[in-house]
């Protein structure tokens, strides 16, 4: 019964009202604000996500600048178990690009369908050694690369940013 329900009430969102406008397009406010999305890099495609929220006063109000949109503060994010965390790798030098500190665009581990995928990230700064060498990373696997040859350094300021994909290696919303 459930899943007629179900399909009926799919079925009448669909169906198109007076001027051809379905229930579903009206649902969609045209006054909605919109997150613009930030380009990242995954498993070395590019993908899409948004800022939303994040544990860090600063780090909330240079997103706020970058995307002309809020991020909200909420410092309890900070208090998040490790266990609830994935990984987001942003530069501090390196390549010039779009990246929140104006150096490449960021990288994610755990896309969805990953079992660890979470849109909470932690904030791993990455530092080139030597700038010279920087070049462009697009996976998890790289960064670290970069980290055990000795390339880059790492530093975990216990930042928390909200961070869902829009788009991902092999999916999207």
């Amino acid at each position: 019964m459930r899943k007629a329900m179900f399909i009926v009430v799919v079925f009448l969102i669909a169906l198109p009202l007076a001027g051809g406008v379905t229930a579903q397009q009206m649902m969609r406010s045209a006054d909605a604000p919109v997150v613009p999305p930030v380009a990242g890099f995954s498993e070395e495609e590019k993908i899409l996500f948004l800022h939303t929220e994040t544990s860090d006063p600063e780090i909330a109000k240079v997103l706020t600048d970058m995307m002309g949109s809020p991020v909200f503060l909420v410092p309890s994010l900070a208090k998040a178990p490790k266990e609830m965390l994935a990984q987001v790798y942003v530069f501090t030098n390196g390549v010039k690009g779009m990246g929140p500190l104006g150096f490449q665009p960021d990288v994610f581990d755990s896309p969805p369908g990953d079992p660890s995928y979470t849109p909470l990230r932690g904030v791993v700064l990455v530092t080139w050694k030597d700038e010279s060498s920087a070049r462009i990373l697009k996976s998890a696997a790289e960064v670290q690369g970069a980290l055990k040859n000795g390339e880059a350094t790492f530093e975990e300021p216990g930042v928390v940013v909200n961070m869902p994909m829009i788009t991902w290696p092999g999916g999207k919303r």
